[in-house]
């Protein structure tokens, strides 16, 4: 299984955090990651996404929505495991009732949130050291046998606003 954690793209200000929305910034970035992550994921046979799971909260809404719109068959849900707060376990736990074991190889993209999508790099290598800090937009692909803690295997990252494949 491929598992990429998406960081949401940079958001306004806001009194409300669950609503704060993408900045104009933070679409063109997301955007422009979404055709490069196309790009990467072709040239490395790595297979398009087919779900793509978000936190409820607008930001990520709206940078799943620009995700969603460069693979057009992905399907796309919010998931509360994903929210602000939460720990790796709750979203493993979640994310497990969209695995598909009978589809050969399945590409699931989550988008959340600062400090879990860090606390989910660790979770799955045991070492962010690995990955540089995922700013608002970056991403990071990771290899799995299984959803578990330190099963992963680094296929590579990126971050805005170049979004240069690194490994």
């Amino acid at each position: 299984m491929i598992l990429t954690i998406w960081r949401h793209g940079t958001a306004a200000e806001g009194e409300n955090d669950r609503l704060r929305e993408l900045t104009d910034s933070g679409r063109d970035d997301v955007g422009f990651g979404s055709q490069r992550f196309h790009e990467a994921c072709i040239a490395s046979n790595i297979p398009h996404p087919h779900t793509i799971l978000h936190s409820p909260l607008v930001r990520s809404c709206q940078t799943a929505e620009i995700i969603a719109a460069a693979f057009t068959h992905a399907s796309v849900r919010a998931l509360q495991a994903l929210q602000p707060g939460n720990k790796p376990v709750a979203v493993d736990e979640s994310v497990a009732r969209f695995i598909d074991f009978q589809m050969q190889q399945q590409h699931i993209v989550l988008v959340s949130h600062q400090p879990l999508v860090s606390h989910l790099v660790e979770h799955y290598l045991g070492d962010v050291r690995s990955v540089p800090f995922l700013t608002p937009g970056g991403l990071v692909s990771l290899s799995l046998d299984v959803l578990a803690p330190l099963c992963g295997r680094l296929l590579f990252w990126a971050l805005p606003p170049e979004y240069e494949a690194g490994a």
